[in-house]
């Protein structure tokens, strides 16, 4: 049995549950204060000292200082720079150097499961109403939509097989569709494995690169991510056009 969802058309049409909600002045302030919170939590981030527990290098340091801690540090940290905004690649590569190969791709997997997870809540429950009414009109937007209305789970795997799609703009463009939030973790979670299984694989290949043994796993890998990166593009040329 196929699920049924919502036209294009109904997306940004507010449902009987939403206007009672809406009714109630208080969701609205509340709706508002997170809101300005979460914006003031990113501004005292990026601007004030505090900024460097945000800083990879400085994530990077704790955990080898702390290693019986590392693997909670490592998956709180790509979790909180995930949704932020600020790209985890740095801390996939450390994933393999501190871990290796096996366990450094399923803890970084892990940590951005759940770090995209909460990037994908914020979008669609605090900065929907607000991006929709200022980008709804974007094709951009309406093309991706689209494409999740048509198939939700196939579409998450698509782009998150790619390591070179923008990871943390799709989190915050999937919290605007009505994709189920089970359906995008779980599609995110197994999207991502082979490219965090690279990324992991450079940082140990290239540990022992500058260690001057085993050169030849590094480009190895680095002939892995490339594969992965123009895959996408050659499935997509080869896709037979619908006829309309």
């Amino acid at each position: 049995m196929k699920t049924k969802w919502p036209t294009p058309t109904k997306l940004n049409q507010p449902t009987k549950k939403t206007n009672i909600i809406r009714s109630f002045p208080v969701f609205k302030n509340l709706k508002l204060w997170l809101i300005l919170s979460f914006i003031l939590v990113v501004i005292i981030c990026i601007f004030s000292p505090i900024n460097i527990i945000f800083d990879q290098q400085f994530i990077l340091t704790i955990l080898q200082k702390y290693p019986s801690y590392s693997v909670i540090f490592f998956i709180f940290g790509y979790i909180i720079l995930t949704v932020i905004g600020i790209p985890g690649t740095v801390l996939t590569i450390a994933g393999g150097i501190l871990f290796g190969i096996f366990w450094g791709t399923f803890w970084s997997v892990i940590g951005a499961s759940l770090g995209a997870l909460g990037a994908f809540l914020t979008a669609r429950y605090l900065l929907r109403d607000y991006v929709q009414k200022k980008f709804g009109h974007h094709q951009l937007l309406a093309n991706f939509q689209q494409a999740v209305l048509r198939q939700p789970i196939k579409f998450v795997l698509a782009v998150r097989f790619a390591p070179i799609s923008p990871f943390n703009v799709v989190n915050f463009l999937f919290g605007l569709t009505p994709i189920n939030w089970l359906t995008y973790t779980l599609g995110t979670f197994v999207g991502i494995i082979p490219g965090t299984l690279v990324y992991t694989w450079l940082g140990v290949s290239g540990t022992n690169a500058v260690q001057g043994s085993d050169r030849l796993s590094f480009f190895v890998a680095l002939g892995f991510l490339c594969l992965l990166s123009i895959l996408p593009m050659i499935a997509r040329q080869n896709q037979p056009k619908s006829s309309s």
